[in-house]
């Protein structure tokens, strides 16, 4: 259920718009054509919105990654008044739907004068609540206090404890929490929405509805412009799938 709908729009990118339909449906396109991607390229900016959504998904992982790590550091491994508190109120964030504080963000982002698609489309996300979560209980699980007090007999800073020691042991989980979180930005589709005005400025998911939405329903080339727009996150998810399956099963298994 889930391989066939991906082969069948691989097949269909490489169709003639007349044969996308056909039925009884072909995972075999006949004849096979490159037009699709020849006019999608030719008539669309693909480059651009390919640029800005990599660009957009890279820097908020980057950051992300870092400040969930560093945060969840913080709650699994220091003592400081309200810790609790101001967790369980992080925590409690997973239970507001998106759509509750979309429109008070974006009002929040205009008064602000903050509202520049480049720093709206990346900076509301970079401490999710569940990336601090997920990072706290590996945290926990996986650094030994006495790893920890041995660098600071040793005369370590605690940042450097941080960078030098807590980083390299969480490298599954700070894997799978890059996946997860280019992911979601990369496909990222309301907010964009919402925030970008230009079409100039448009990310991929945008840019590919802008397609579907002309007055031609243009299928084919939608289905070229999604093929292309789905190798990064193929390629981010084989580069990283052994640190993804390790940062996910992470305390499973009690030893």
């Amino acid at each position: 259920m889930f391989v066939l709908p991906m082969l069948w729009a691989l097949a269909s990118s490489f169709k003639p718009r007349g044969d996308i339909f056909g039925y009884p449906p072909s995972l075999v396109p006949d004849p096979f054509t490159l037009d699709n991607y020849t006019r999608m390229l030719d008539a669309q900016p693909f480059w651009s919105w390919f640029a800005i959504s990599t660009v957009v998904a890279v820097v908020s992982t980057a950051v992300a990654v870092f400040v969930c790590s560093l945060a969840g550091f913080a709650f699994a491994k220091y003592r400081f008044r309200g810790k609790n508190v101001l967790f369980n109120i992080m925590f409690s964030s997973l239970t507001v739907p998106f759509a509750v504080i979309v429109v008070p963000l974006f009002v929040m982002l205009v008064k602000t004068g903050l509202n520049n698609p480049w720093f709206a489309l990346i900076v509301p996300w970079l401490a999710p609540a569940f990336g601090i979560f997920m990072m706290r209980q590996y945290v926990e699980q996986s650094v030994p206090d006495e790893i920890l007090e041995s660098a600071r007999v040793d005369g370590a800073s605690e940042f450097r404890l941080f960078l030098r020691i807590v980083m390299p042991l969480l490298r599954p989980a700070l894997g799978a929490l890059a996946v997860w979180s280019f992911l979601s930005t990369y496909n990222s589709f309301f907010w964009p929405l919402i925030v970008v005005g230009n079409d100039e400025q448009y990310t991929l998911p945008l840019g590919i509805q802008s397609i579907y939405a002309a007055e031609a329903r243009q299928v084919d080339l939608v289905l070229a412009a999604s093929v292309l727009a789905a190798i990064p996150s193929l390629l981010l998810f084989t580069a990283l799938r052994k640190q993804l399956l390790e940062g996910l099963t992470a305390g499973a298994v009690k030893h």
